[in-house]
């Protein structure tokens, strides 16, 4: 798959994914003003345009990176795996995503609701799949 930011500065590649996650923490919606909706995309991501890219440790575990021209989000990204998390709307070539999970389901606020059936994790759930090693 490929995307890009809105100026077209930086380009993302990776694998071909089909299902897409909505996080609803409290950082997500801060960040971009509502649920994350993102591709997990592994380790396997190619990245142009790396000196527009800023990147902004957000935790002890994860870092965000967005476009220093545009501030289009970018990835959100494990730091122990380097697991990319990528906004699904970076792709805007007709790919049919499956919406498939949800995470911190317990700190989505009541005044949305997505419609479709997902797995949801709360984010003692999310902490266990993620950080299993650590004490929160």
């Amino acid at each position: 798959m490929e995307g890009q930011c809105l100026c077209g500065a930086i380009t993302v590649r990776t694998p071909d994914q089909k299902s897409i996650d909505a996080c609803h923490c409290g950082m997500c919606r801060r960040w971009g003003g509502g649920p994350a909706l993102g591709v997990s995309c592994g380790a396997d991501v190619q990245i142009d345009g790396l000196d527009k890219l800023k990147v902004y440790q957000s935790s002890e575990w994860a870092e965000r990176a967005f476009c220093g021209e545009c501030g289009t989000h970018i990835f959100y990204r494990l730091l122990a795996s380097q697991e990319h998390f990528v906004p699904a709307g970076l792709f805007q070539n007709g790919i049919e995503f499956e919406f498939t999970e949800q995470i911190f389901i317990d700190q989505k606020p009541s005044y949305y609701e997505f419609a479709n059936p997902t797995l949801n994790l709360t984010e003692a759930e999310v902490l266990a799949k993620f950080a299993p090693s650590r004490e929160y």
